[in-house]
């Protein structure tokens, strides 16, 4: 299993930026994908981007213009770096792993989830 626990949410103004931080332990970097998904209350948890341990990423068509993935493999660590944020962009952050190492875009491919972190963008 991975542990993780994501931090940097917020209050923000539209038009502003947050960068969202996953700390993970428990496992070695190259041993699982890294994604990010979000949810607000009453709506399925919606795909962000994700991450393999070489590089690869995968984006949610709507999100890849302002959003970005990052990882840190020293630190075992994640990051979602969002600008230009909306009030859509409201929610619940979750960072996740898939210790099978696929790339997908489904809650169900992942097997391990923080907490979540509350971004919440003022119009």
């Amino acid at each position: 299993q991975v542990q993780l626990v994501e931090s940097g949410g917020g209050l923000v103004q539209a038009g502003g930026s947050l960068r969202l931080t996953c700390a993970a332990s428990g496992r070695p970097f190259g041993s699982y994908t890294m994604g990010w998904f979000r949810q607000v209350p009453g709506k399925e948890r919606e795909f962000v981007a994700a991450m393999t341990w070489n590089g690869n990423t995968v984006y949610a068509d709507s999100l890849k213009v302002r959003f970005s993935i990052s990882r840190d493999g020293a630190k075992n660590t994640g990051f979602l770096q969002m600008n230009s944020l909306r009030p859509e962009d409201t929610a619940v952050y979750y960072c996740a792993a898939d210790t099978r190492l696929r790339l997908g875009t489904s809650e169900y491919d992942y097997d391990c989830w923080g907490q979540g972190t509350q971004v919440t963008v003022s119009s």
